[in-house]
């Protein structure tokens, strides 16, 4: 039995293995297959890939569990043999490892889904899971707990809080995976995932995958800055190259060996290989060790002192980030009207259109994001282009759809930089209810993940609690459906949304007004401002497709009167009367109300708010 594995680090730099899925893709077993199911079907494969390792020269050795946490194993139909997979897997590596002085590291990676705050599984859920692989694995014989290719820091912090409850003593070397500029992929600098990782109980901090040895080193050396906490890289052997349907990474053992030195000189006390290592690449890394090259005295470490930039800006006041923004502070109702953004490049209906509308006294224009998953004009485009020709606020609702976590950060600082400050955060139409049904979506986060980021950006901070400088002042609204049959679901829903920081708003078109009362009474106890959406009426077609298809709640009685109109006039007028009776039924409970505009006609949504009175309107205007 090999010494105490932290006594052991401070003694000399151990050298860890390479990547098992490459390995066994190179064996013939399809990438479509569970990898870490093999520890049941194919033991005899799984530690033979250990012993290629260990006879290359390898100190620690990962068990083949990386995607072995129950959300990972769902996919395949296998939840119910995490703990099976998991303790074969850590029993695989001792038994391999009985002849060698070396460790074994149950790998645990991360699960595969968004936790809250960006998702919509709890952190106690995630630490349950993570408690649950790391206790097979201890059973099983691990000696160290590996927790690897992590993006983001919360994820990570619940997986070492589980390795912590599993058990308080066990070694837990905590690993992100990084961009080519050292940051985590939450954003997270080395500054902070460093002294986090540190702080919430690392034992080792390091990272692995993603990147090459250049980028990692670079990583290495700006982690050695902040902590004198034994360090660990692990890089792929390059940045991969598809050739011919195929990653290949294309750094030579060599290569990788050379830099083996250079990662021990930087700090590393850990050093081994991710994606596209193999037991060749770890033989001559080994040698490398061996030699007198990389036994030069460590350098002498310089803790910086904690940075005061990664501290939260003063919010702007919800008043001062836009006129909406301070009508709904003071309590005033407010219009709005929906302008849905041209299929193609000429707005100049949709310009006109806001003209009018501001002529009238409404208060803001809101331009939905390719509505029903259909491609049309940016609305992030037409907001601009209304509010520079126009002059009046616009209002940008902004989808998950289409963007991961780096782009929606993106887009949200280029339109803070352009003068957008309302926000209306929604998760999206699928493509498949649209024009493209092929199209692929991305929906990194929800609805609920998409408010808490626009919360840290108005707080001066990325996802990563990295300082951008001044902050960005949006209004933030949300979406919300008293009409949905699971109005238990619905209610929790808006409840995280207010905790992630929404402050205010807009519901689906409301044509039953029970429906709307019961909602409102459930959401007392988070209560923002609630602003109705109200949708006239053309046709009793249009009345069964908001009420078949959109799911929108639309009363039989609702129903009969449209079916009652003899000619399409009779029907518009229709539905500019119940639009009407809905504005004025809802004026005194809710604090606003936002018009559509079917198929473009304006004049629709100004003959339903006439009903709100001349005052009313031209009040917003002073």
């Amino acid at each position: 039995m090999p010494i105490d594995f932290l006594t052991r680090l401070r003694e000399a730099p151990l050298l860890c293995d390479g990547a098992m899925g490459s390995v066994l893709y190179g064996k013939g077993v399809f990438i479509n297959r569970c990898y870490d199911e093999l520890n049941l079907s194919q033991p005899d494969l799984i530690r033979a890939v250990h012993q290629e390792y260990l006879q290359a020269g390898a100190d620690i050795i990962e068990t083949n569990t990386y995607g072995a946490t129950s959300f990972r194993l769902i996919k395949h139909g296998l939840e119910d043999k995490t703990y099976d997979i998991n303790r074969m897997g850590a029993r695989l590596a001792r038994e391999a490892a009985k002849s060698f002085d070396v460790y074994v590291a149950g790998s645990v990676g991360p699960l595969g889904i968004r936790i809250e705050p960006l998702g919509k599984t709890s952190r106690e859920e995630a630490r349950a899971a993570f408690r649950e692989q790391i206790a097979a694995l201890i059973e099983g014989g691990a000696d160290v707990i590996i927790l690897e290719t992590f993006g983001y820091l919360e994820e990570l912090h619940q997986a070492i809080l589980a390795a912590r409850e599993v058990n308080a003593k066990i070694p837990v070397i905590a690993q992100v995976t990084i961009d080519e500029e050292g940051n985590c992929l939450d954003g997270s600098s080395p500054e902070i995932f460093t002294r986090r990782l540190e702080d919430w109980g690392a034992d080792v901090i390091g990272c692995n995958c993603s990147v090459g040895p250049v980028a990692m080193l670079d990583a290495v050396e700006q982690m050695r800055r902040f902590t004198d906490l034994p360090l660990s890289a692990q890089p792929n052997a390059g940045i991969p190259r598809s050739v011919e349907g195929r990653n290949i990474y294309l750094c030579s053992p060599e290569y990788m060996a050379s830099y083996t030195r250079k990662f021990v000189n930087a700090g590393a006390q850990i050093i081994g290989g991710c994606c596209g290592t193999t037991p060749d690449h770890i033989r001559v890394m080994k040698s490398m060790l061996r030699a007198g090259e990389a036994k030069s005295k460590a350098p002498s470490v310089h803790i910086a002192k904690a940075a005061s930039a990664e501290k939260a800006a003063q919010e702007i006041p919800t008043g001062e980030r836009s006129r909406l923004g301070g009508r709904l502070v003071r309590g005033e109702f407010v219009t709005m009207v929906e302008v849905v953004p041209p299929k193609g490049t000429d707005a100049r209906k949709e310009i006109e259109g806001c003209r009018y509308l501001k002529s009238v006294g409404v208060d803001a224009i809101n331009i939905p994001d390719s509505p029903r998953a259909s491609a049309r004009m940016s609305n992030q485009a037409l907001c601009l282009l209304t509010q520079q020709q126009v002059g009046i606020e616009s209002i940008l609702h902004y989808t998950c759809r289409d963007r991961n976590v780096l782009g929606i950060q993106s887009d949200l600082l280029g339109a803070s930089a352009l003068g957008i400050r309302n926000l209306i955060c929604i998760t999206g139409d699928p493509p498949k209810m649209g024009n493209y049904p092929d199209a692929t979506a991305v929906f990194d986060v929800d609805s609920i993940g998409l408010v808490n980021i626009v919360h840290n950006l108005n707080r001066g901070l990325d996802i990563g609690g990295n300082p951008i400088g001044e902050p960005t002042r949006f209004v933030i609204g949300v979406g919300a459906n008293p009409g949905l049959p699971n109005l238990d679901e619905e209610v929790r829903r808006f409840q995280y949304k207010v905790e992630a920081g929404a402050q205010y708003a807009v519901t689906q078109p409301v044509f039953d007004l029970a429906l709307l009362e019961a909602f409102l009474k459930r959401i007392e106890g988070c209560r923002i401002p609630v602003i109705a959406g109200i949708w006239p009426l053309v046709s009793l077609r249009n009345a069964e497709f908001m009420r078949d298809e959109l799911k929108v709640s639309v009363p039989d009685s609702i129903m009969d009167r449209m079916a009652r109109t003899a000619s399409p006039e009779e029907a518009r007028a229709a539905g500019v009367a119940i639009a009407r009776e809905m504005l004025l039924a809802v004026r005194d409970m809710l604090q606003g109300a936002q018009i559509s505009a079917p198929l473009g006609r304006y004049s629709l949504a100004v003959d339903v708010l006439e009903a709100l009175g001349e005052g009313q309107l031209r009040a917003s205007r002073s």
